[in-house]
């Protein structure tokens, strides 16, 4: 959801990612239905911008920074899937549904876990173990690559960098296309 760095670093960009796309989510259920469908798509496209951007630059630096790295990043992989087969689910349920609602709370679930891992274990280590410089130009590189990732779930695809960075420019131009021919948003 942030669109320019300045100085700011990668924690702090995240960060702000997951305070907008929560307050977001804390909204829906006082929406109409087509308000919750609006802001479910706002919320699907935001989320998966920042989670393909975090596979590519953030989950490599805490694997490597990080104490027990490789395992953290499992976690948070595993976590990603969750919310991207979620987010498949309410792309394919109607707003005026009660799973609807149901799975929205799902997704609140474990995007509220997700954040509270990241910003209460791993960001603050990040911050102890890297320099400002290597924060900022990380946040530089998340910036660059949520232009570019894909705004819609692909549960079968892979959450590895190597993917993100070879196949997600050409999956994310081919959702931003499709995003643009239907109106779907896709930006809060």
């Amino acid at each position: 959801m942030t669109t320019s760095t300045g100085d700011r670093d990668v924690v702090d960009i995240l960060t702000t990612d997951h305070h907008e796309v929560l307050d977001l989510v804390s909204r829906i259920p006082g929406a109409d239905p087509a308000q919750r469908r609006d802001m479910t798509d706002t919320i699907i496209a935001e989320l998966m911008r920042h989670s393909v951007a975090e596979e590519m630059y953030v989950y490599p630096a805490m694997r490597d920074h990080l104490p027990d790295g490789d395992s953290r990043v499992q976690h948070d992989i595993e976590e990603h899937q969750q919310l991207v087969e979620v987010m498949k689910e309410l792309e394919d349920l109607d707003a005026s549904d009660s799973q609807f609602i149901e799975a929205l709370g799902r997704l609140e679930q474990v995007l509220r876990d997700h954040v509270s891992d990241e910003e209460s274990d791993q960001f603050p280590q990040l911050r102890a173990q890297l320099s400002r410089d290597q924060l900022v130009d990380m946040g530089a590189k998340v910036e660059a690559a949520k232009k570019a990732a894909p705004t819609r779930p692909h549960p079968a695809a892979p959450h590895s960098e190597l993917f993100h960075k070879t196949v997600g420019p050409g999956v994310g131009m081919v959702d931003r296309l499709r995003d643009k021919l239907t109106g779907r948003p896709n930006r809060a």
